[in-house]
């Protein structure tokens, strides 16, 4: 797990190494253990290391097969690499490491640009042509590792975080109209290639772009499962789902402790990150170290599970730690996590995964997380109002159920020059719906749940809180296969038992009756969601600065009335209006963009 950054030229010209040097100096806590620069021609890498595989220096990255002429940098794991290594040697390739990071460099040799489909892992990979001056970038297929992009007259630059980019300076930092609407519509959500600056984009997940000398490039999208019955999934009943999904998963978490350190669980005591320690659990591991975290109750709303993560820590006999943290923590605490954010995060858990990240991160070096099972396996209480309507009726209820407010709202709450004629997110979720390979109104919804959602919100989060403290986090339910299976699992066997039902079947047969069948939590953090009154301080002095009255995003008397009762101003969802308007504008502010 690492940071990459990188820079090609278009125009005849050398890279900027010292811009390259400024955005691999921003990615340092993602790759604390070592750092590297290549240059050839018209192309520039840098990376920054965190040692997880292969702790040598022979590992370290930029990484070249001299005999190939290939350079690579590489942020991520492939889980599958001790196989694929055997297998390239059986092809005639030589290694001189034990690290996944020549096994990419091999499999590009040897497979070209379908390199990827090979991969078992997450991974954003940029890799250098020698003789061609070329340049691939890729990114695994549920976006799990992030690759951001900016566009100048002459180049393009690319790195593990947006904060990095800014630090290489020249990127055109206005807002982008649309994906500001995203942003209000879609519980802060901007899908990919869009990000909230319109000189910053992100390469898609499942994505492959080679980018020629010219400035030319060609994208190709390798992998998109199909959200519909399969014939060889027929005949299958309930406990044939249940036994299959529960081998998916348990392929997935053994593939997931694959690491020369050891590797650890954040529990939250809720059902997917308890089926994590059950199933290493079974796998045989001992003293296996799980993390929890809660947070001081505010206004009578209680801030933490720990009954339930002290439940299966005890259950299945962890080395457990847990961390309180007392409201008046959680302002200043939100001064890192919003540097941490390479876009605007409004999720409570946000500032929670950050100050975990830091306490586990002084313990292990990977951790698994419980991430993604909810959309994957449909487990959110919306997800049956959005599967009772029909096929081409989805667009509109899931505008409905999902989008924080409608399009003609934004009238009152933006300021003109921001305002589209156009609803904008409306037409990205009909056009995501209508892509052929989703069966049912369900499976459309989550497949764009999956996709689309959880990449740029949970996925997103997760990595950049994470890994601010050098920690690399590993998603199980998100593995590709066990993603596949579910895309093809009958609707109504997702939805049963009020949600994930197939899941908490394969729940109950490896952890206690009271974990699979207690009220679905979150992770709750009542000082933001009561703000309480640090934070409240930190929202009004964001809203009431110079910058944010010069960049003038939201209408005056909106601002006025949302601080004047913050508690009684919600988005369609439930969420604090208040608090999604001042995040932007924290962001904001905490990356120095006027």
């Amino acid at each position: 797990m690492c940071g990459l950054s990188g820079e090609i030229r278009f125009d005849g010209g050398r890279p900027d190494i010292a811009a390259v040097e400024r955005m691999s100096d921003r990615l340092a806590a993602r790759g604390p253990d070592g750092h590297g620069l290549w240059s050839l021609g018209s192309i520039a890498l840098g990376h920054r290391r965190l040692k997880i595989i292969d702790l040598s220096e022979r590992a370290a990255q930029p990484m070249t097969d001299s005999d190939a002429g290939l350079t690579c940098v590489f942020n991520g794991c492939i889980y599958n690499y001790q196989q694929l290594r055997e297998e390239l040697r059986g092809l005639g390739h030589r290694f001189d490491t034990t690290s996944d990071t020549e096994v990419v460099l091999k499999a590009y040799r040897q497979w070209g640009n379908d390199f990827v489909s090979h991969l078992v892992g997450m991974f954003a990979v940029a890799l250098a042509e020698h003789r061609t001056g070329r340049l691939v970038l890729a990114r695994d297929r549920l976006g799990i590792k992030p690759l951001y992009l900016a566009a100048s007259p002459g180049r393009l630059r690319f790195a593990s975080t947006l904060p990095a980019l800014l630090a290489g300076g020249g990127v055109d930092t206005s807002l982008d109209p649309v994906a500001l609407h995203h942003y209000m519509s879609m519980q802060s959500t901007v899908p990919a290639p869009r990000t909230v600056l319109a000189g910053v984009r992100k390469l898609p997940p499942a994505t492959v772009r080679v980018v020629e000398p010219d400035g030319t490039h060609r994208d190709t999208v390798y992998w998109q499962p199909d959200y519909t019955r399969r014939s060889e999934f027929s005949g299958m009943n309930a406990d044939d789902w249940r036994d299959a999904v529960l081998d998916s998963l348990l392929t997935a978490v053994r593939r997931r402790m694959v690491a020369d350190v050891p590797v650890g669980v954040l529990l939250s005591g809720g059902l997917d990150s308890s089926l994590i320690v059950a199933l290493l659990a079974e796998e045989g591991q001992r003293d296996l170290a799980t993390f929890s975290v809660g947070f001081e109750s505010e206004a009578g709303e209680e801030g933490d599970e720990f009954r339930y993560s002290d439940l299966v820590a005890r259950h299945f006999e962890t080395d457990h730690h847990q961390l309180m943290v007392p409201s008046d923590r959680v302002s200043t605490a939100l001064n890192g996590a919003v540097r941490a954010m390479s876009e605007p995060m409004t999720s409570h858990d946000v500032v929670a995964f950050h100050l975990l990240s830091e306490l586990v991160s002084k313990e292990v070096s990977v951790v698994q997380s419980g991430q993604g099972a909810d959309e994957v396996f449909a487990g959110y209480h919306w997800y049956p109002a959005l599967a009772a309507t029909d096929r081409a009726g989805e667009p509109e209820r899931y505008a409905e159920v999902y989008f924080d407010r409608p399009h003609a709202e934004l009238a009152r709450i933006l300021q003109p020059h921001f305002l589209l004629d156009h609803d904008a997110s409306r037409a990205f979720v009909e056009a995501h719906m209508a892509t052929p390979g989703a069966e049912t109104a369900l499976d459309a919804a989550l497949r764009t749940e999956t996709h689309v959602m959880l990449v740029d919100d949970p996925v997103k989060r997760v990595d950049n809180m994470t890994m601010d403290w050098g920690l690399e986090a590993r998603v199980p339910f998100l593995d590709h296969e066990l993603v596949e299976l579910a895309a093809a699992c009958p609707p109504e066997l997702k939805l049963a038992d009020g949600g994930k039902g197939v899941l908490k079947d394969a729940g109950r047969t490896v952890l206690p009756r009271d974990i699979v069948d207690r009220p679905k939590g979150y992770f709750p953090v009542p000082a933001i969601r009561q703000m309480a009154a640090p934070v409240r301080d930190r929202v009004r002095d964001a809203l009431s600065s110079p910058s944010a009255r010069a960049r003038g995003i939201f209408r005056d008397d909106y601002v006025a009335a949302l601080l004047e009762a913050p508690e009684e101003h919600r988005t369609n969802r439930g969420a604090n209006a208040l608090w999604q308007v001042a995040l932007l504008e924290i962001w904001l502010q905490t990356h120095g963009i006027d």
